[in-house]
């Protein structure tokens, strides 16, 4: 029985990203070939792979038992050909990253531009998540994620800042109708713009000054997801609508520009900065090891993560 690689890889880009649209964008295909490489595939072994509804594509119990067997074995052939990459004068291909929505704002920002510049046949492309995904699972090469957010047997390399505060801030007219609080406990109910995760999780906030830790349910009427929603949290500070509690850099340039005032700035937490961390367990391919190498040249010396 003779069976196309292509079709098979595109059987696993799909299984893997739960989509044609979504392996498409994935893997710089398009949907229509993608659902064509799996017909034939499907059509050359007699059975179905995968279910399909308008909604999602799920692997079936013989799709399931494929794709296990073949993700080890597709991923021994692209490290083979990876090895290939590394005998080039310089590194190509795509590098996909998973990252929160404050490091594609924060930290990426200064480092991108210089690594592209030095490795033009390098693509780069960034998803920002806060959903906190298996990074291997969802098609990406390394994510960046805070210390208490690394997953297990990851190699976990510094990157940007290595120390960063979250801090709180109000416009100068809010000030001026409530006053400034001194306490974190002043911030009354109706004072806060509040956050939350895309599993639902509500956004503490939390203060610190002379060993005094103080963490705050915050109330408000507003209520944005962490994400892009974000953008309106500060829209409505610089409003007037309330207190917004963000990294202490995103809050930076509307304080500069007098929109916002930092609010209980002796209270204001710091923490330790990110890391980009990506699997020990498989052969690193060329454009990460690449960007690896580059950001080890502005920071520190690489930790490994929790239970690396």
């Amino acid at each position: 029985m003779k069976v196309e690689l292509g079709d098979l890889s595109a059987f696993v880009a799909v299984a893997r990203a739960g989509g044609f649209r979504e392996a498409a964008r994935a893997t710089d295909g398009s949907a229509s070939g993608l659902s064509e490489a799996v017909r034939r595939l499907e059509a050359r072994l007699g059975v179905r792979l995968l279910n399909r509804t308008t909604r999602s594509v799920v692997p079936t119990e013989a799709g399931r038992s494929l794709l296990a067997r073949l993700d080890p074995v597709l991923s021994e052939i692209d490290a083979a050909l990876d090895v290939v990459n590394g005998f080039r004068d310089r590194p190509t291909g795509t590098l996909r990253l998973n990252v929160p929505l404050s490091a594609a704002r924060l930290v990426l920002p200064s480092i991108v531009p210089r690594f592209l510049a030095a490795y033009p046949e390098i693509r780069l492309e960034v998803v920002a998540d806060e959903s906190f995904v298996d990074v291997l699972a969802a098609g990406c090469d390394a994510g960046i994620r805070y210390e208490e957010k690394l997953e297990q047997d990851m190699i976990a390399v510094p990157i940007g800042p290595r120390s960063q505060r979250m801090a709180a801030a109000a416009s100068p007219a809010w000030l001026a109708r409530h006053g400034t609080p001194r306490h974190p406990r002043e911030l009354a109910p109706g004072d806060c713009i509040r956050a939350r995760f895309s599993s639902g999780a509500m956004i503490q906030w939390v203060f610190e000054r002379d060993g005094e830790a103080v963490t705050i349910d915050p109330n408000g009427q507003l209520l944005v997801q962490v994400g892009g929603a974000l953008d309106l949290a500060l829209d409505a500070a610089v409003a007037g609508a309330g207190v917004v509690y963000l990294f202490e850099d995103w809050l930076t340039p509307y304080v500069e520009r007098g929109e916002l005032q930092p609010v209980l700035e002796d209270w204001w937490p710091r923490f330790s900065g990110p890391y980009l961390y990506y699997s020990g367990r498989r052969l690193v391919p060329a454009p990460l090891r690449a960007f690896v190498d580059f950001i080890r040249l502005d920071g520190a010396p690489p930790a490994q993560a929790a239970g690396g």
